[in-house]
């Protein structure tokens, strides 16, 4: 496999006609049937349907965890899919160019705040001292700083999910995939969560797509693409960021 055409002056998140089936011949199943979709840097944008409607597969596919069975995927400038996969390492693709953000932190237990955040570029052979210097930046901007020497266990609902941003934030990725990543905070932190990522992709020029079913956060996005039977459609949202006037 090659590494990936480039596309001069294409950024964000770039999907079109994604396909996925599961199964052969009479008992297969097409989980996706087609899926069309961009998302800008500096975007947030909502992706909304019912159980089994194919978002989770969506989401799979474009983290590079399962293959499509057809289509063509760009992150960044970069085809990671066309017909097959275009990236010999999908290891380093998805520790390197995609940030993950999931319904449970899933935070590392026994790692303070800091080397949870730190690990990745670590793991990327960045030098202890660099990675914990921009895990201290993200700590900061995310107003957790505070909390760097504390164990997860130590930290609320709200700043575990604060950690785990600025972990999915430290290689510094084109995406975010967020999963469901406001389900279990009470309205006050949830809208908080969806303020950080949006100042976040705004700072760090990255397009994100949030899996939801939170009716709290739905009136946050200024765009939405509804999925359904494997199918999107967009749809102007009302863009409701806390403390904006309506």
């Amino acid at each position: 496999m090659d590494k990936g055409e480039i596309i001069t002056g294409q950024r964000g998140i770039h999907i079109e006609g994604l396909r996925k089936r599961y199964g052969k011949g009479d008992t297969a199943v097409d989980a996706l049937r087609g899926v069309t979709m961009q998302v800008a840097p500096g975007e947030v944008v909502g992706l909304i349907g019912p159980s089994g409607s194919g978002k989770s597969t969506l989401l799979k596919c474009l983290g590079a965890v399962i293959e499509p069975s057809a289509g063509r995927m760009s992150l960044g400038p970069q085809v990671i899919f066309d017909n097959g996969w275009k990236i010999p390492d999908l290891r380093a693709l998805r520790r390197d160019k995609i940030g993950f953000v999931f319904q449970a932190p899933y935070l590392i237990p026994f790692l303070d705040v800091t080397d949870n955040v730190a690990l990745l570029p670590m793991l990327a052979g960045c030098s202890n001292g660099e990675a914990r210097a921009r895990a201290v930046e993200l700590l900061a901007a995310l107003d957790v700083a505070h909390r760097a020497k504390a164990m997860p266990a130590q930290l609320s609902g709200g700043e575990q999910q604060r950690v785990a941003i600025a972990r999915a934030l430290i290689n510094r990725p084109p995406v975010i995939l967020a999963d469901e990543p406001t389900a279990p905070l009470d309205s006050e932190r949830a809208l908080a969560v969806i303020q950080i990522l949006n100042q976040m992709a705004r700072q760090f020029d990255t397009a994100i797509i949030v899996v939801t079913h939170d009716e709290k956060i739905i009136p946050t996005f200024k765009r939405i693409y509804f999925i359904r039977d494997g199918e999107t459609h967009e749809a102007a949202g009302e863009g409701r960021l806390p403390g904006e006037k309506s």
